[in-house]
């Protein structure tokens, strides 16, 4: 967990920036979900791996999620339609405890609802219905949603800023606020990089900060790559991943 730290922190002095200016916009590899929509009638699949090393309490877990996919569809100009699931490896360390399983189904939408020629501002609202169809042992058994307000700025030719703001509710407490900001820039036609903290806030409970960072790198005008790390501020989390976005046009008459 120190070295993942280690490598975080080299990475904030020597690359500070996302990839804004890429001609497919992901929602991946960060947490913040882009406030773009995909063309009409494209297909977009965003799909990966992570592992993640946490401490709950006296336990330390191992989580590994694979493949974590997203598959999002244009229906309109400015809506998209989306549905995501994974498949989850949880294990308890120095223990035998260990539990698998596919997640609760997540169907939503994403609205673009300002974008103009004339401004550099896009704003966009996503909102997922989280139905408890996973496997029983990492499924939270109730009805669910995600909700997120995004908004990106163009600061220059290859520089933006991102930032989300949303709340989640999965059956039970209070559920939690979201936040997420990150800078990105393009650094050749390819390449992007960026760093964003982001977090969330319980309703009357604890803060959870986080810092991430991570590059992608676009291999043709439809299909990007991509790696990204991240670690806990104020608690014990780090995690890796990897993984690709594609999306799939329709043919020209």
């Amino acid at each position: 967990m120190k070295i993942i730290k280690g490598i975080v922190l080299c990475f904030f002095f020597t690359v500070s920036y996302a990839g804004y200016g890429q001609k497919i916009v992901t929602d991946r590899p960060d947490q913040t979900e882009s406030s773009s929509t995909i063309p009409k009638k494209s297909l977009q699949i965003e799909s990966g791996m992570l592992i993640r090393f946490a401490e709950e309490g006296d336990v330390s877990l191992r989580e590994i999620a694979i493949p974590t996919t997203l598959f999002r569809y244009g229906i309109g100009k400015k809506i998209e339609i989306r549905v995501a699931n994974t498949y989850l490896n949880i294990k308890e360390k120095n223990t035998s405890n260990e539990i698998s399983g596919i997640s609760d189904l997540e169907i939503g939408a994403k609205i673009q609802l300002f974008k103009n020629e004339s401004s550099k501002t896009e704003i966009a609202f996503l909102s997922h219905a989280v139905l408890p169809t996973g496997t029983k042992e990492v499924s939270f058994e109730n009805l669910g949603t995600i909700n997120k307000l995004s908004v990106s700025h163009v600061l220059s030719d290859n520089l933006g800023l991102g930032y989300n703001i949303g709340y989640n509710y999965f059956g039970f407490d209070n559920g939690f606020l979201t936040y997420s900001l990150v800078l990105g820039i393009a650094v050749t036609e390819s390449v992007g990089m960026y760093l964003e903290p982001y977090g969330s806030v319980g309703i009357f409970d604890e803060h959870l900060a986080n810092f991430d960072a991570g590059i992608t790198y676009l291999v043709k005008d439809n299909f990007q790559l991509d790696f990204s790390f991240g670690t806990g501020i104020n608690y014990t989390m780090n995690y890796l991943s990897a993984g690709f976005s594609w999306n799939i046009a329709p043919k020209k008459d």
